[in-house]
């Protein structure tokens, strides 16, 4: 009786210490969120990690741990899975446009993450704005003209790969220089210098996750995450035919 008695309670120590080995040795990276007003359209759960530096623009972190920054994250991740877009169209451009791209933004000191604003521009529907601007990098005629670009005359390099790719990367470098933020200069491309600045000296904010902004460029950046994660974690979000990218200069390492 004594003996069965002392075995019960060793397995009882044991599971107990089990219990706490597993508490204590695992670190948690991952932490469901339900994806909040959409759970109507479906059941799924999109993983956001607790490390916010997992989800950072041109290395400006992501603070996760704020719910509305969180919130609006996951939003964009659901809006820009296969589930929802349905196509494989943002993959193959980035195979095409990518190994143009990546060479002159680092010739021009730009942040590799800025080659994802062409697919968020005119990614799934290229052509002309109503707006009236055009291109990969969705250009206004008067912008074009600024930073290089021939526009009028039966041409229009708005078109032209490299030769736009040339002319964002300028405005962007004039960009950062007024913000001295890349996020911000990210921002400033979407919704324009002045706008931005007058929202910078109405808020007395200069944090782009803290400020109130327009909806299109109070979503711009969580575009360019979630575009930048669909692309390196393709299989992640739904796109199961598809590898992560790899830039050609990191395939040039391989034996």
């Amino acid at each position: 009786m004594i003996k069965k008695h002392l075995l019960t309670c060793s397995v009882m120590l044991v599971l107990v210490l089990i219990s706490k080995l597993n508490i204590y040795s695992t670190t948690v990276t991952e932490r469901v969120v339900k994806t909040g007003d959409l759970s109507h359209r479906s059941s799924k759960f999109i993983f956001i990690t607790s490390n916010a530096n997992a989800y950072n623009f041109a290395n400006e972190a992501l603070p996760v741990n704020d719910a509305r920054v969180t919130k609006k994250l996951q939003h964009s991740l659901y809006q820009h899975n296969y589930k929802h877009v349905q196509s494989t169209v943002l993959h193959r451009k980035a195979e095409k446009w990518f190994p143009v791209i990546e060479p002159l933004l680092k010739l021009y000191g730009i942040p590799d993450d800025f080659k994802y604003i062409p697919l968020v521009e005119s990614g799934l529907c290229e052509g002309t704005s109503p707006k009236g601007a055009r291109g990969l990098w969705q250009f206004m005629p008067g912008t074009a003209r600024t930073y290089g670009l021939k526009v009028g005359h039966g041409v229009d390099e708005r078109n032209n790969l490299r030769k736009s790719t040339i002319a964002a990367c300028k405005y962007i470098k004039e960009l950062y220089g007024e913000f001295n933020s890349w996020t911000l200069a990210a921002a400033a491309y979407n919704n324009g210098s002045i706008k931005l600045e007058r929202a910078i000296n109405k808020q007395n904010e200069d944090n782009y996750f803290r400020m109130s902004l327009n909806r299109e460029t109070g979503s711009y950046i969580y575009k360019l995450i979630a575009m930048k994660a669909i692309i390196q974690q393709p299989k992640k979000y739904g796109y199961d035919n598809y590898y992560a990218y790899i830039p050609p200069t990191q395939l040039l390492n391989f034996n």
